[in-house]
């Protein structure tokens, strides 16, 4: 691996960003779906800990969903995070059908829920789907 390369090339991350009825006052959920190693997402839930995500931990309403994938991006290129040994590819989280029954259940008609998966939720049109190279 070159300077220039992280342990994240050519990998597909699978990621869920869930707008509750406080959006955008409040910042979404995000939870990635496949397993990753960073230091801001919960290795168990998949879930990125605000605490730990200036962005989410200080969000302001104009903040959009691209705003969120540039900055994880850019999460992932940082020295502490590039290098980190990564789970194989196509492992999905513990707790993933447990927190996803836990956010359809706080979903209303006016909640989105963004999602790389083909399943649609509150938006009649499909899932967004977004590529951040």
């Amino acid at each position: 691996m070159n300077e220039y390369q992280t342990a994240y090339e050519g990998k597909i991350f699978q990621l869920k960003l869930f707008c509750g009825k406080e959006y955008p006052e409040s910042p979404p959920t995000v939870r990635f779906q496949t397993r990753i190693n960073m230091a801001c997402v919960n290795p168990e839930t998949g879930v990125v800990e605000p605490s730990l995500f200036p962005m989410l931990a200080n969000w302001r309403r104009e903040y959009t969903m691209e705003d969120i994938l540039i900055k994880l991006k850019k999460e992932m290129m940082t020295s502490h995070n590039r290098k980190l040994a990564q789970p194989p590819e196509g492992t999905f989280c513990n707790s993933v059908f447990v927190y996803d029954k836990f956010l359809d259940q706080q979903a209303s008609n006016q909640s989105l829920v963004f999602s790389g998966t083909e399943e649609a939720r509150a938006d009649p049109k499909g899932p967004a789907k977004c590529c951040v190279m």
